[in-house]
């Protein structure tokens, strides 16, 4: 379904897992995870109003109570998640929790931990059953990273969770941090394959980091790669890079995470990012 190429056997110029699997070839001993969250917006079949928002206008309450809520008041869209997760368990995908969004009508699940190529496979594959589950409900699902631009409104992403062999061992942290800085030295590469529209989620607002500024943090939203406490407690795991769009491709992602922080490269360090400072 994605790997498509020429009568010649050569890949045609779409086909982006070509290039993810060479990245990821010869490789194998990094045993490399990762972990996509596929935030998506769900509107009413008139492709303007949002599930839960009045036609025409916006709701009476500010984004807040939606984040993994309960109650018809303040989570739209749970059939759609909840039959999704149900086909992909059935399609083989491994697909590990659903949650409403920071937006009302907006809701993530989260694939993996997949190894390598495997990541990109799977979000693809699972990409198509939302579609056919959005289908079977009648809604319309996009995946623009910011499909309401008026207003005090959450985009949506497709954070990447990344570890290796040696990001999960004793002292991984070090190894984690030298992956941070070397992503930093090449920010705008980065962001040029994260996907189309992001200049208008990633403006430093909202939980995000600004599309111009590189940054890391230990537990900070609004920093462009975050560390989790329990990384940092217990000086090994992983990394999330915030900065990819909800219509993101997982293989460029993934493939290019994963080709950059494997160079033998020295970088500068960077300063950590403390949430005052976001």
């Amino acid at each position: 379904m994605c790997d498509t190429y020429t009568p010649a056997g050569d890949p045609i110029e779409t086909n982006t897992r070509a290039i993810a699997e060479a990245q990821f070839a010869g490789m194998e001993d990094e045993e490399v995870w990762f972990g996509l969250e596929q935030e998506f917006t769900l509107f009413n079949l008139d492709e303007k109003t949002p599930l839960g928002w009045p036609k025409g206008g916006m709701p009476s309450r500010p984004q807040g109570p939606y984040y993994c809520s309960v109650g018809p008041e303040n989570n739209f869209g749970r059939h759609v998640t909840e039959s999704l997760y149900r086909a992909c368990l059935y399609a083989g995908i491994n697909i590990s929790g659903t949650n409403g969004e920071v937006m009302p009508g907006q809701q993530e699940y989260q694939v993996g931990p997949c190894v390598g190529i495997d990541a990109g496979d799977q979000l693809m594959m699972s990409r198509y059953i939302l579609q056919r589950v959005c289908e079977d409900f009648q809604v319309y699902c996009t995946l623009h990273p910011k499909p309401i631009t008026e207003g005090d409104w959450n985009g949506a992403g497709m954070h990447t969770n990344v570890s290796t062999k040696k990001m999960r061992e004793e002292g991984g942290l070090e190894t984690i941090k030298n992956a941070i800085y070397k992503l930093g030295a090449k920010h705008q590469e980065h962001i040029a394959v994260y996907g189309t529209g992001n200049e208008l989620r990633l403006t430093g607002k909202h939980e995000t980091a600004s599309i111009n500024d590189f940054s890391f943090g230990v537990a900070n939203r609004g920093a462009s790669v975050r560390i989790g406490r329990d990384t940092e407690a217990e000086g090994k795991g992983y990394f999330e890079d915030r900065r990819p769009s909800s219509n993101a491709d997982p293989y460029l992602v993934t493939g290019k995470i994963f080709d950059t922080i494997m160079e033998d490269i020295e970088v500068p360090e960077i300063a950590a990012l403390n949430k005052e400072e976001a």
